[in-house]
């Protein structure tokens, strides 16, 4: 008998920015995610402004924008229960600081929103998934201006009235630990702005502040909306893991792993922590806090903790971790194996995470994102029999399946991302994550046509037993 609630949120998870294309159409302003070109080093040294010389694999994505019927139509076939997606909130203000909103961006996901419940399909939406409007970050600096609170309250507003009804999941922003690692994406800051370290890290503290604030105030809004919307925050946890049993490996990783709890911490308990203090004074950090803020942080908490779980990292002292999206991701583990890209593949990790932060908030949890990027090859028959992406998916669910034993409360599990879409972190096509392949390359080209891989029956399976049935092989054996 299975282990998953009745009403588990079964379903898959995309983002606007890395799906739907269109990039400036029906008055969509740029953000900062149309700015990145293919590439891995396209975070980590990006400008501004846009070169012809280079492709933007986001512009068209695998365009979702169009095609987002005959997608859902795979999804209801898969068995989706839950389709997490986010607004891009440049369809909606263009330039971020307008006092109307675009219709046009409303009617989109008007439509997107009504199809998905057509076919039994729950949103579940993101406010701000690494989709800041590029206007922000020219004329304002990004979330390290607090002019930007005002803008997403009034942005916010919006979004929680025109779908009241139609939306009762929701999160603020999305992996907003990663202000420290990939400023640009998730704080709209641009890294290359400052004269040294120090004034950088008080950008990044004051910037998250800011959106801890913002965040607070979106919570009231949807609760003043529809009382019984469920808004959640939105981290990136796969753990770090002390190098060795030296002490100072097993502090600096605990250091690390507080530094991304702090985020969730200031969200779900809706108070700054003690170590906090120590932080600012250390740093001799100058930031503009008011008591009407921390009122505000104090009544927004929010309902439950959203996550991203793909891997895990060994930490020894000294070493930087950059994050999941790309870098150093930390010394080899030598008992796990790795993707194409070297992300360890550790799933009793999973099962670790839902416990600790089980422990440390005893608050409901909800697991966004989770899969695996592989080098999918195509058979002559037009065939995709991805065992290992299966085995990935059968090991993570039953490592939830122990977390829910252990006590843990999850309210669902949303595959990234059930379709092929545009990696965050390299602007790959290739990198494909997806049951459904889409037919795009890293160059571009590709006819955007969809086909069913061998995982796509297997996840129906799993839904249909409700995590009950777990073998992959007879998926495999069948494609055979």
């Amino acid at each position: 008998m299975s282990v998953f609630p009745k009403d588990f949120l079964w379903g898959g998870a995309i983002a606007a920015n890395q799906a739907e294309g269109a990039y400036l159409e029906d008055g969509k302003g740029l953000s900062v995610a149309d700015i990145l070109p293919v590439g891995e080093k396209r975070i980590e040294k990006v400008s501004l402004d846009m070169d012809e010389n280079n492709f933007y694999p986001s512009h068209e994505a695998i365009d979702f924008y169009h095609r987002y019927p005959e997608d859902i139509e795979l999804f209801a076939d898969m068995g989706l229960k839950c389709l997490r997606t986010s607004i891009a909130w440049s369809r909606i203000f263009p330039k971020g600081d307008e006092t109307e909103p675009n219709e046009a961006g409303l009617q989109f996901y008007d439509a997107l929103f009504d199809a998905l419940l057509a076919k039994g399909i729950e949103p579940v939406v993101t406010l701000a998934h690494f989709e800041t409007p590029l206007h922000l970050v020219k004329a304002y600096g990004g979330w390290k201006n607090r002019a930007l609170i005002e803008f997403f309250d009034r942005y916010t507003k919006v979004v929680f009235e025109r779908y009241q009804g139609k939306v009762k999941y929701w999160m603020t922003f999305n992996e907003i630990n990663h202000t420290h690692t990939i400023p640009l994406l998730a704080a709209g800051i641009d890294v290359f702005a400052f004269n040294s370290e120090e004034e950088k890290l008080n950008a990044l503290y004051q910037a998250s502040h800011n959106m801890f604030v913002a965040s607070a105030k979106a919570v009231l809004n949807g609760k003043k909306v529809d009382p019984d919307n469920q808004i959640g925050c939105m981290l990136s946890l796969s753990p770090i893991y002390p190098a060795t049993c030296n002490p100072q490996d097993v502090f600096e990783s605990y250091q690390l792993r507080r530094r991304s709890l702090f985020y969730s911490d200031v969200q779900l308990r809706g108070a700054y922590p003690e170590y906090f203090d120590r932080i600012v004074a250390d740093n001799q950090l100058t930031l503009d806090i008011t008591d009407e803020d921390l009122a505000l942080i104090k009544a927004g908490v929010c309902d439950y903790l959203g996550f991203s779980f793909y891997r895990s990292s060994l930490h020894e002292a000294g070493m930087k971790i950059l994050g999941n999206t790309g870098g150093l991701l930390g010394k080899k583990n030598p008992y796990l194996k790795e993707t194409a890209w070297g992300w360890p593949i550790d799933p009793l990790a999973l099962r670790y995470v839902c416990n600790e932060l089980t422990d440390r908030y005893q608050k409901p949890l909800f697991i966004v994102e989770n899969g695996i990027g592989l080098k999918d090859i195509v058979q002559e028959d037009g065939r995709i029999i991805d065992e290992e992406r299966m085995i990935y998916l059968q090991d993570h669910v039953a490592a939830m399946a122990e977390s829910i034993k252990d006590g843990a409360t999850i309210i669902g599990y949303t595959w990234w991302g059930p379709i092929d879409i545009v990696s965050a972190g390299t602007g790959e096509m290739e990198k494909r994550y997806g049951f459904i392949y889409v037919d795009k390359q890293n160059d571009g080209s590709g006819d955007l046509s969809r086909h069913k891989k061998a995982s796509f029956d297997y996840y129906k399976q799993v839904i249909e037993s409700n995590g009950d049935h777990l073998d992959y092989r007879a998926y495999v054996k069948e494609a055979d």
